[in-house]
């Protein structure tokens, strides 16, 4: 039991990282779907490269789905929309001829004719009788079919009719002013006063009934046009293939890929989609170890990439599965951005290419899509080649549109011979992806956050001198920040030379020292005057100042919520060396053996990478060239070698992944930056 402790302990590292990988091989196997896929590759305009092929079973050919469309248009073309009719009549007809003869009575004495009554009642009743019987309907109505037929219900009854048989409001109002004019001896005014105040619709359009009508008359419609009989020849090798024989090789694929996908495939399926992504990540795993081996050792930046990969992975598998046909609809070109964001463009291709083949590996067209995604992702890693403004985003989203849509263009030229089969709907999805492509930015942000990684859009915006915390420092203590600045160039400069992010160490070189933020004066370079504070301090206090702006720089860097990336500059910026000034001194007054050198020196840890072995170079470096007296050529040349070599010998960079050429380099590249600095100029022979 304790050595599977001791493993486990000493191990960690390594187990977690299998343990990622594993996670993310078993969640895309789970996602996948558990389908049989015919092992044939074809396209329409190309020659059958396989074998003859025969039926293996009974199956009908199925219609294309612009045959299915078509045949539905004309279907639903004839179709006759329904209209229900409401019978009033028995409801309306009292409550008119009672406001009838309330009205009549409120007319004078002298102009109640009994006569004239009776006979315009009896025209009030006609004509409301007729107008409820045939029904009246809004004019917004007008849904019929291109004869200008309709249904109308009676109860359950339907009866077909045109719609013009039915009046509408201002058709009833003409109709009743006519029936009016042509009858004499009768009071006008009234009944048409009470015909007008008592129209009501009666007829409404039943959409219900309508949707159900269409829908069983497209249950009704086929979606096949013929039978292929078990044994009989589909296609014969080398034949091209037209768009009859594509159809009835669509067919077969579906009905075999529906009649193999049972439960006694489903253990061969699924082991041979983890063989499969197992091979991949395999191949992941390889090119992680020999060309890029600090990201296979950095936990955060592995789950990262897993996590990236899923992203993609995952959405495509069920979409595959439940909505093919829009496949296109997520941006694969998406995971390029962001991986070139946190790493180089070679990683960002590998890793898309292995993702792209992973989703073509559940795509019916994998040929196709590989094709198409593939290219894409390659011009949006040129496009976005420096991540370094926002704008390259949306000029990566506009080319990704214009990859696709050309692309898919030629692969229809390359195998139609034409555009007749070009679908606009695709066009469409390539939009939506390109535009989706956007989401980049935020979920590169959120990346950040989550597993602690900087872009270089976070370290140009961590390097602008007008943020916050920087103007701070440039106020408070502006030596400290002059000083930043230089070693900021300096590093920058042997970065850009031996390789390096030069970015990421000027954007450490600007806040390396931000803990002299709280005792600014106790610094050299920001001391106006005569007075030096530390004369009232003894040695141990103030070494113990000094030491304490490292730890006070961390504490403000994480108060302000800078990446761990920029305090580990912080923090390895003076390694675990002594404040020899201090330490030099007090040996010189007490003796070595009394001194205890511990409380002279920086707790660490040293650099462990190229940028903060450069940046403690160069921090060191444009400190003491400050002091010097004779800043010459030689002088210079031989306070960097001095410096850089001690650094060396005290094995400050025995954990960077530094070489002694890039040291060299690195150091020619310092005397050069100090004379330009300095103004240096070379003397002219007598």
């Amino acid at each position: 039991m304790k050595k599977i402790i001791y493993f486990i302990r000493y191990r960690y590292s390594s187990i977690y990282k299998v343990l990622l990988f594993l996670g993310a091989m078993l969640a895309m196997v789970l996602f996948f779907p558990k389908t049989a896929r015919f092992s044939q590759q074809y396209a329409q305009g190309y020659p059958w490269t396989h074998q003859s092929l025969k039926a293996p079973f009974d199956f009908a050919i199925l219609k294309t789905n612009r045959e299915l469309t078509e045949e539905k248009k004309l279907l639903l073309q004839e179709m006759v929309p329904y209209y229900r009719f409401i019978d009033y009549q028995d409801s309306l007809l009292p409550i008119v001829l009672n406001a009838f003869d309330e009205k009549w009575k409120t007319l004078p004495t002298r102009n109640q004719n009994l006569k004239q009554k009776i006979k315009t009642k009896k025209l009030l009743e006609k004509i409301y009788r007729t107008l409820l019987k045939k029904g009246i309907r809004s004019s917004k109505d007008t849904k019929k079919s291109p004869q200008g037929y309709i249904n109308l219900l009676r109860g359950n009854t339907a009866t077909k009719m045109p719609l013009s048989n039915i009046y509408t409001l201002s058709s009833a109002q003409i109709m009743i002013h006519k029936n009016l004019i042509k009858n004499k001896g009768i009071h006008e005014n009234i009944a048409k006063e009470l015909l007008m105040a008592h129209l009501f619709l009666n007829v409404f359009y039943d959409a219900t009934t309508t949707q159900k009508e269409e829908n069983s008359l497209l249950e009704s419609l086929s979606s096949t046009y013929g039978m292929v009989q078990k044994g009989e020849l589909i296609i014969s090798e080398g034949e091209l293939i037209t768009i009859h024989k594509f159809q009835i090789l669509e067919s077969l694929r579906i009905e075999y890929e529906k009649q193999l996908s049972g439960n006694k495939k489903f253990y061969g399926i699924l082991l041979g989609q983890s063989i499969l992504i197992i091979f991949v990540f395999v191949a992941l795993v390889l090119y992680l170890r020999i060309f890029r081996p600090q990201i296979l050792f950095n936990s955060h930046q592995i789950l990262l990439i897993l996590a990236a990969m899923m992203m993609i992975v995952i959405p495509e598998s069920i979409i595959s599965k439940h909505y093919p046909e829009y496949v296109l609809l997520i941006p694969l070109p998406i995971l390029a951005i962001i991986i070139r964001a946190f790493f180089d463009e070679r990683t960002a291709m590998f890793i898309y290419l292995l993702t792209t083949i992973i989703v073509a590996s559940v795509i019916p067209d994998g040929y196709n899509f590989i094709f198409l995604q593939l290219i894409t992702g390659i011009v949006t890693i040129v496009t976005v080649h420096e991540l370094n403004k926002r704008s390259q985003l949306y000029l990566a989203s506009l080319w990704i549109f214009i990859s696709y849509s050309l692309i898919y263009l030629a692969l229809l030229l390359s195998t139609d011979g034409g555009l007749q089969n070009m679908n606009n709907s695709t066009f469409t999805l390539f939009a939506i992806s390109a535009a989706l492509s956007l989401l980049s930015y935020p979920v590169i942000f959120l990346f950040e956050k989550l597993f602690s990684q900087v872009t270089l859009l976070s370290l140009l915006e961590l390097s602008d001198t007008n943020n916050k915390l920087l103007r701070e420092l440039s106020r408070k203590a502006p030596g400290t920040f002059q000083h930043s600045l230089q070693v900021g160039n300096l590093a920058e400069a042997a970065l850009q030379e031996i390789g390096g992010n030069a970015l990421l160490v000027r954007a450490g070189a600007l806040y390396h020292d931000i803990g002299k933020l709280y005792n600014p004066l106790y610094f050299i370079e920001n001391q106006t005057t005569q007075v030096n504070p530390h004369d009232e301090l003894s040695y141990d206090e103030s070494a113990e100042t000094i030491i304490k702006h490292v730890f006070q720089g961390v504490e403000l860097a994480k108060k302000h919520q800078l990446p761990e990336l920029v305090i580990d500059f912080i923090r390895t910026h003076h390694g675990n060396r002594k404040a020899e000034y201090f330490y030099r001194l007090a040996v010189q007054d007490y003796g070595k053996e009394e001194v205890d050198s511990e409380i002279f020196t920086y707790p660490g840890p040293i650099p462990f990478s190229k940028e903060t072995a450069v940046l403690m170079m160069a921090d060191s470096i444009e400190a003491a060239s400050r002091s010097i007296q004779k800043p010459d050529e030689n002088n210079l040349s031989q306070l960097v070698n001095n410096i850089i070599d001690g650094q060396m010998q005290n094995g400050q960079f025995n954990n960077a992944d530094i070489t002694l050429k890039e040291i060299n380099t690195t150091k020619q590249v310092f005397t050069k930056m100090l004379l330009t600095i300095y103004h240096i100029r070379i003397e002219y022979p007598e």
